[in-house]
């Protein structure tokens, strides 16, 4: 018969081994290489449109760098929203990655999410960073230029129909309304979540115009069939040096810009966020991607954003969008 100190002795001796134990693994997973399993980057848009386009992309690049495979899925809704619920379930192992755009500042600002991208988001990166332009038909003869889109839009208030991504406060909308409140028309916004069909709408005369990023339709613009009459920025863009910019129609407005970036969540492992955040980069860099940004006219501007000037710039976007938003009477 053992003897209660005994006992006491081999149910402690057993409960080390089994601390020793979780020990051990606990430090293996501790010290597991990552990425050691494929990645996944949610899309929060449709097929074919520029986020989708971007993570076609950076997906090789990114693969030979991490050596790991990367996949990608959209989950396109909800002006940039439905692809978030999937992303801030999923565990903060940094084996989830969310590419997403400014629309993320435009939804925290309006309250309609309540995560912030710059606080409950970690930025890996911003990749591409660039402006917009108004689009029509090249053979819509009621608009051969920005003069007689303006002069016709005045003259048939909210007839025009631009097309542009489905959420009320999304970028395109607001720049739009400022644009229509510095010059006096007014025009109907026509909301699509997937990219393809804002594009056939106005291909096949559905809408009259679009609201878009050039490297978005860089293969319509080759093709002819589609035309910029206007560029949302303070100077002529190189490459559309004929398109007539904010200065040269006299508005004074602060130009809206398009950004496209990654994020893990905040809980991520430092170490997996470091890892991310140079492998992005080192991809970015890769001469297949660097191509494709000439190609989509994503190196006209100062398009790339580690994780601390990614933070900086969300944040000062936020605060814009903000201040616009209370100016137009969208919030209270």
């Amino acid at each position: 018969m053992r003897s209660p100190r005994m006992e006491l002795l081999k149910r402690t001796g057993s409960l080390v081994a089994v601390a020793l134990v979780l020990g051990l693994v606990g430090g293996a997973a501790a010290q597991e290489k990552f990425p050691s399993r494929p990645i996944t980057i949610v899309i929060p848009y449709g097929e074919g449109g520029g986020s989708d386009q971007l993570v076609r992309a950076i997906q090789e690049p990114l693969r030979k760098v991490l050596k790991a495979p990367i996949q990608a899925v959209n989950k396109p809704g909800g002006g940039g929203s439905a692809a978030l619920q999937e992303f801030m379930t999923a565990p903060a192992d940094g084996y989830v990655v969310l590419q997403h755009i400014d629309d993320a500042a435009t939804l925290f600002a309006s309250g309609k999410i309540r995560e912030n991208p710059a606080e409950d988001w970690v930025p890996v990166a911003i990749t591409q960073i660039t402006f917009n332009q108004l689009y029509v038909r090249p053979d819509d003869a009621r608009f051969p230029n920005w003069q007689a889109f303006l002069k016709y839009a005045k003259e048939h208030p909210g007839e025009v129909m631009v097309a542009n991504v489905g959420s009320a406060g999304s970028m395109e909308r607001v720049a739009m309304i400022q644009l229509e409140k510095a010059l006096g028309f007014r025009t109907t916004q026509v909301g699509f979540d997937k990219p393809a069909e804002r594009y056939g709408a106005l291909i096949g005369g559905h809408v009259d115009a679009l609201f878009e990023q050039p490297g978005d339709v860089s293969a319509f613009l080759d093709a002819k069939k589609m035309k910029p009459i206007l560029t949302l920025q303070n100077e002529r863009a190189k490459g559309f040096s004929n398109v007539p910019s904010l200065k040269d129609i006299g508005v004074n407005i602060t130009p809206l810009l398009r950004w496209r970036g990654f994020f893990v969540r905040k809980e991520t492992p430092e170490d997996r966020v470091r890892i991310l955040e140079k492998a992005f980069k080192d991809a970015w860099d890769s001469r297949e991607f660097q191509e494709f940004n000439r190609k989509n006219f994503m190196d006209l501007t100062d398009s790339y954003r580690s994780s601390g000037r990614a933070r900086t710039l969300i944040t000062n976007d936020i605060k814009t969008y903000q201040q616009v938003y209370k100016e137009l009477g969208l919030v209270r």
